[in-house]
């Protein structure tokens, strides 16, 4: 029987950190570099995109990541927000786009549709309601250029409705009939989110109209971002790469197989890495990260244990799964940190680090300081140790 190549969790963790940019020397100089290094950076948070870059560039500025996420030189910025892997917000590298895009969104038609219902149901709209107010609001953008959603039902009455959403339920809601409308539309790719009406840490975006994204065959978009998320990610179980994706088992394995990946011996099993990746990672430099709240880094890997102590899980995460802000030491997460109100950032260590780690968290916690200048930063997923690290 052939023995696999054994890659143990110090030589995981030795390319996490290289290959995810967490030592000062391997650190990029813009936001579209970074998310190409990690296929993409979480953007359902939108000061998430903006930490996690910060944490990853060698002089970080809100204006030149701005840029990347806003600007159009050519039609269309260097990072595209797109609703992609389990149906999360993330900024990927625009020549990627496409092919995220057709790998991870299913069925667009059936949100319009769960729109059109939902509209129905609430507000006794029909389809050709709903067809001459979505025409109403890619009018609106193409005469007038960026919009609030505020903007736009001022425009259009009837983006000013309210309808329940989760009638009965405890978290019940009321939201206005722009929501799915907006929604819908940038599912399609028709608008995009521009630049928000606020600072780089608002959710209020303005709507701009956009270059639908070129389709790409499923099977072929599946492989390409599989081998990406190897190639920034890898070694990999199988469970890793359909948990990150959000596809179902046997896209997974096809899309696997098809990268040509070779496996490859973990603590958790079986796992896989790019043929050209099979060398074993040059060593960095001990490094110390501070990484935001749902950053790609902790949130990349199903099975977590071979970088995170399964004791410290609680502390760090919400109900729902989703991570705090967290502190790292020579690809480990070691404790978290938070911004108090009044600016400055309390950290707690799970574990100690040594002296020479809680100097290089302490010259990582100066320098986060420096780029917030006074910016208040709360994530939108809470979790315990944040909560009281921010109080």
């Amino acid at each position: 029987m052939t023995t696999l190549p054994r890659i143990t969790a110090a030589q995981r963790r030795a390319r996490l950190t290289r290959g995810h940019l967490l030592a000062p020397s391997l650190r990029k100089k813009s936001a579209e570099e970074v998310a190409a290094a990690l296929v993409g950076l979480h953007a359902t948070d939108p000061a998430t995109v903006f930490l996690a870059a910060v944490a990853r560039m060698h002089a970080p500025t809100a204006a030149a990541i701005g840029r990347s996420l806003y600007d159009c030189p050519a039609g269309s910025p260097a990072l595209e927000r797109i609703r992609c892997m389990r149906r999360t917000m993330f900024a990927v590298p625009a020549p990627l786009a496409p092919a995220v895009r057709s790998a991870t969104v299913r069925d667009t038609h059936r949100h319009r549709a769960e729109a059109m219902a939902k509209l129905h149901e609430a507000l006794g709209w029909n389809e050709t309601h709903y067809t001459a107010v979505e025409r109403a609001v890619l009018d609106a953008l193409g005469a007038r250029g960026q919009l609030t959603a505020a903007q736009l039902a001022a425009d259009i009455p009837d983006l000013r409705e309210q309808i329940v959403t989760f009638p009965g339920k405890p978290y019940q809601s009321r939201q206005r009939a722009s929501t799915p409308i907006l929604g819908v539309l940038a599912a399609e790719g028709r608008i995009r989110r521009a630049r928000p009406a606020g600072s780089w840490t608002s959710a209020q975006f303005r709507w701009a109209l956009a270059q639908p994204l070129p389709d790409v065959p499923a099977a072929a978009a599946k492989t390409k971002l599989a081998r990406h998320y190897l190639k920034a990610f890898g070694p990999v179980t199988v469970d890793d790469l359909k948990w990150w994706t959000g596809w179902n088992l046997t896209d997974t394995r096809k899309a696997l197989a098809a990268t040509g990946a070779q496996a490859v011996e973990l603590d958790e099993g079986t796992g896989y890495l790019l043929p050209e990746d099979l060398e074993p990672a040059a060593t960095s430099e001990s490094s110390a990260a501070l990484l935001p709240g749902l950053d790609p880094t902790p949130m990349g890997w199903r099975h977590r244990d071979w970088y995170l102590d399964p004791e410290h899980t609680k502390a760090l995460f919400d109900r729902n799964g989703n991570i705090g802000p967290t502190i790292w030491w020579d690809g480990r997460i070691i404790g978290a940190w938070a911004q108090h109100p009044d600016g400055h950032i309390n950290q707690h260590l799970l574990t100690d680090p040594g002296r020479e780690a809680r100097t290089a968290i302490h010259a990582e916690i100066t320098r986060l300081t420096a780029f917030l200048d006074g910016t208040r930063v709360t994530p939108c997923y809470r979790t315990p140790l944040e909560r009281h690290l921010a109080t």
